[in-house]
């Protein structure tokens, strides 16, 4: 459809603001032509501003969450954040119920694996490939909420979360701010933000740049890494137009670029020869990734009627991953040398439509369809090998394996609200959902959602939902298992089931009650029954991820939670204990060796991104015009191997990490703040593991971040 340049963000600027410039000026036909130009940009400023907050106001009601359970971050939420807006997007959302951090910076929610769906202004932003660095970031969300549990018909395809970010766009300012952050480990951040109006055209820009010698997580315990520098640079942009009281058109455009080191282990020994080649020291290995992602979300909003709301919107993504070996230290440590590529190209449509039918019913109904097209290109050296996987010959050989799939993705779904009294809200409805990739599935989902108001301080929400999750087709994509066989490169089995749609009941229940003045308190339960459970993992140097199935799955959990506001203190908490467990793979099963294809068929075991018991909370207090905040994260240990070889059958050591912060705004002579902040992440030190190389699709060992010290500064303009 279309593929925006890095360029994009200023030209779709250059582009919209002429048109802008001309609806402001341009009277009508019949308009008086005395102070017409006055009147018109006086009128049009009251005109346009309601506008666009009934239209947001009827945006809004495209999304309903009835029976879903919902954490919702505002402004003054990110605000008090150590970190603030710099914070990283999954570690904002790593402190809300249930979510379970894991290296690379990869979530999983309520012991699910990954299977996070991101929306910006309500429109599905599609996936990228998965790497080191985050295409999505902080600071252009105005506020966002996440969505887990039984959800409505109208959220389909990645359904543990649902995070919905509301851009600055929707709350325009004229100005905008710069910043700058510097810190431990080389760490340099600067940014800056720009947003307005002019008569019905409104904008907002922001892009970034970091860098910093901790890009990925460190594999050692030591507080800097060997060979980890990294270069990230992130640009968005929400471009908007009012035509009428009654619609709008709006582009979003997205880009994040990353280069990455891939930080060395000291004083491992070679496992392979190369002919006329010394061993390599593991200190000196140079590998290296390239990521880059990039989207653009074109969307009409109006109405039919008084009643009626609806939106629709195309959109493109294109998303590639580039690992590059060290030729020499891949070949010696590993016995393979891949220059790997995988590229995803996705274009689609989505429409809503919401209908007030009377004050007690809304129907809405929508559709989804997307096309995408993925690529995999491996440019291998090898050894030639045994049977067992022993090297035959210490002179390399070249292979070259490409796969390319392009599927297919649609849905449809309708739902009605039903407002049964006062208290009493009803959601029912189904979609349906296709997918024609590297199988052919279809899936009729019914949902069931219920909340129960019961007095301004108590309500109640149950819900029921079947999902139908087909799985990242970049993932997915076949490998020709016979071009490594006798090869240092060879699969550790021999089976090639093609991955399959996940399928599942998914039953949600919670309650929050108001206890005290200012304190609510929240209980959430979830259980899930799974078929043929998605998941993957990284089964080589590179982070390119393989998907497989496991048969049969149940996925249960509790979940705790806790706000608090009074004055200047704001605090927050959530506890949360979560079981996934499942039993025999059915697909991709030559990622796995024959004895733990073997023990996993017989066996039910926690899958590797289960945690057992996992905490966040923080607080806020603002005294004498300084915001001191802090924050904390504990896990139990996400899962590896047992002593006597078990699959998942331990876990790492658990581990508590507590970060805080202050920040002051100075008044300037030109009344717009300059503020001032100091950080500390992991503010006593703590050395933890997220991962120690094993368990079932983990490479390699990363530990969590030691200390770190952040000051910034940043300016409103």
């Amino acid at each position: 459809m279309f593929a925006f340049p890095q360029r994009a963000l200023a030209l779709a600027l250059a582009l919209a603001y002429p048109m802008a410039l001309y609806a402001q000026e341009a009277p009508a036909a019949d308009a008086p032509q005395t102070d017409a130009k006055a009147d018109v940009q006086s009128l049009g400023t009251v005109q346009v501003t309601g506008s666009r907050a009934r239209l947001d106001a009827a945006r809004n009601g495209l999304s309903p969450d009835t029976g879903s359970s919902i954490t919702r971050l505002d402004a003054s939420d990110i605000k008090n954040l150590p970190q603030g807006d710099a914070t990283p997007l999954n570690q904002v959302i790593l402190q809300t119920p249930g979510v379970v951090q894991d290296s690379y910076g990869q979530l999983h929610v309520r012991g699910d694996h990954s299977n996070i769906q991101y929306r910006i202004n309500g429109v599905v932003i599609p996936e990228s490939i998965s790497g080191f660095g985050a295409s999505l970031e902080t600071r252009f969300a105005d506020h966002l909420s996440i969505l887990t549990g039984a959800l409505p018909a109208q959220y389909g395809y990645r359904t543990a979360a649902v995070v919905d970010i509301q851009s600055k766009g929707e709350t325009i300012e004229n100005g905008g701010s710069i910043g700058v952050t510097l810190g431990t480990n080389q760490h340099r951040e600067v940014s800056a933000q720009a947003s307005g109006t002019d008569g019905a055209f409104s904008y907002y820009v922001v892009g970034s740049y970091l860098g910093s010698a901790l890009g990925i997580e460190n594999p050692t315990p030591e507080t800097s890494a060997i060979h980890d520098q990294t270069h990230q640079s992130r640009g968005f942009a929400d471009l908007s137009y009012v035509i009428n009281d009654d619609s709008r058109v709006s582009l979003l455009l997205g880009v994040s670029n990353g280069r990455f080191e891939i930080p060395d282990v000291p004083g491992q020994t070679p496992d392979f020869s190369l002919a006329g080649t010394p061993p390599k020291d593991s200190a000196t290995l140079d590998a290296r990734q390239r990521e880059r992602n990039r989207f653009a979300v074109l969307s009409y909003q109006g109405n039919l009627g008084a009643n009626l709301d609806y939106q629709v919107s195309v959109f493109n993504r294109v998303s590639d991953v580039h690992y590059r070996p060290d030729a020499i230290g891949d070949l010696q440590y590993n016995g393979v040398s891949a220059d790997i590529l995988r590229r995803n190209t996705a274009n689609g449509l989505q429409a809503d439509l919401s209908d007030r039918i009377n004050s007690s019913h809304t129907l809405r109904a929508g559709l989804f369809l997307q096309s995408e097209n993925a690529t995999s290109v491996n440019n291998a050296q090898v050894f030639a090998a045994d049977a067992d996987g022993n090297q035959t010959s210490d002179v390399p050989m070249n292979i070259v394996d490409q796969g390319r799939i392009k599927g297919t993705l649609w849905g449809a779904y309708l739902q009605d609200e039903w407002k049964l009294s006062k208290s009493l809200t009803f959601n029912y409805g189904a979609r349906y959902d296709r997918a024609d990739t590297v199988v052919q599935e279809h899936q009729l989902s019914p949902r069931l959602g219920l909340v129960y108001a019961m007095t301004p301080a108590f309500s109640l929400h149950a819900g029921y939902a079947r999902y139908f999750t087909p799985p990242p087709q970049i993932v997915a994509t076949p490998v020709n298992l016979a071009t490594f066989a006798g090869t240092s490169g060879a699969a550790a089995g021999t089976g090639q089931n093609p991955v399959l749609p996940e399928r599942s009941h998914y039953f949600d229940a919670g309650i929050s009650q108001k206890v005290l003045p200012g304190l609510t308190v929240g209980v959430d339960v979830y259980y899930k029954i799974a078929q043929d459970l998605l998941d993957d993992g990284q089964f080589g140097q590179a982070l390119v991820l393989s998907g497989f199935n496991y048969e049969k799955a149940v996925n249960k959990g509790v979940e705790f939670s806790a706000t608090y506001t009074k004055g200047n203190l704001t605090a927050y908490g959530n506890v949360a204990m979560a079981e996934q467990k499942a039993t025999n793979v059915v697909s991709n099963q030559f990622l796995f060796s024959a004895d733990d294809l073997a023990y996993l068929a017989n066996h039910t075991v926690n899958t590797d991104h289960a945690q057992a018991l996992t905490m966040s909370g923080g607080a806020s207090y603002l005294w004498n015009g300084t915001r001191y905040s802090a924050n904390f994260i504990y896990g139990s240990g996400l899962r590896r191997d047992s002593a006597d070889g078990t699959p998942n059958g331990d876990h790492v050591p658990a581990y508590t990490q507590v970060n805080v912060g202050a920040s002051h705004e100075f008044a300037m002579p030109d009344n717009l703040p300059l503020t001032l902040r100091f950080d500390v992440v992991n503010l006593f030190d703590e050395s933890y593991q997220l991962r120690d190389g094993s368990g079932i699709g983990v490479f390699a060992p990363q530990y969590g971040p030691r200390r770190g010290y952040f000051i910034g500064l940043s300016k409103k303009i």
